[in-house]
Order: C-alpha cells, then sequence, then structure tokens
C-alpha cells in the first residue's frame, strides 16, 4: 500500500467510525483534528484513534491500553490478535462507558 493510500483508506475510516457514533443512542463527543479522532464519553474517559504513517498503521489508544492495527484483507485488525477494530472499539467503549456500545463499520 501507497502512503497515499495508506492516507485515504485511513481518512475513509475515520469517517466511518464518525458515521457509526452518530447512529448510537449514547452521549458521546468526537472530534477530528490532524487525522486524530478523539472520541469523549459521557463520563469523560476518552478514546483516540490516530494514524502512524512511517509504520502505515492505525493507533488506538483507550483507558485499558494502546493498540496498533495493521490494514489486512480490506479491514483493520489488531497487530497482535487480528480483533477487527470495529469489534475492538466497541470493546472498549463498552467497558469505558459502562454502557453496551456496538459499532459497526
Amino acid at each position: 500500500m501507497t502512503e497515499s493510500e495508506f492516507n485515504q483508506q485511513v481518512d475513509d475510516t475515520l469517517i466511518a467510525i464518525e458515521e457509526a457514533l452518530d447512529e448510537l443512542d449514547l452521549d458521546i463527543d468526537y472530534e477530528t483534528s490532524g487525522g486524530i479522532l478523539t472520541i469523549t464519553l459521557e463520563n469523560g474517559t476518552k478514546v483516540i484513534i490516530n494514524r502512524q504513517t512511517p509504520v502505515k498503521q492505525l493507533w488506538l489508544a483507550a483507558k485499558d491500553g494502546g493498540y496498533h492495527l495493521d490494514w489486512v484483507d480490506e479491514q483493520w485488525v489488531t497487530d497482535k490478535d487480528q480483533e477487527p477494530l470495529s469489534q475492538l472499539l466497541s470493546r472498549v467503549m463498552t467497558q469505558q462507558s459502562g454502557e453496551s456500545v456496538t459499532i459497526t463499520l
């Protein structure tokens, strides 16, 4: 994947996440600035997603730790256990908010 393709894929992913967040019936705020998506949950905790262009990864920071995701078979998956981004995001947001969250990308 070229750097241009990588950046386009990340941009598309961030837009898809924003659209998925808009569909949720939860008090969630989000802001994208400089390619970094910051999701603020009702209790004030944050989930931060940003691009790491040199290694062509998407990084997600949550209360329980950091995750590095690679683009594999047309989806973002964690580099350690191949957890898909939508599953990871649903899991960490559920843990942090105390409410059931399902993100579909």
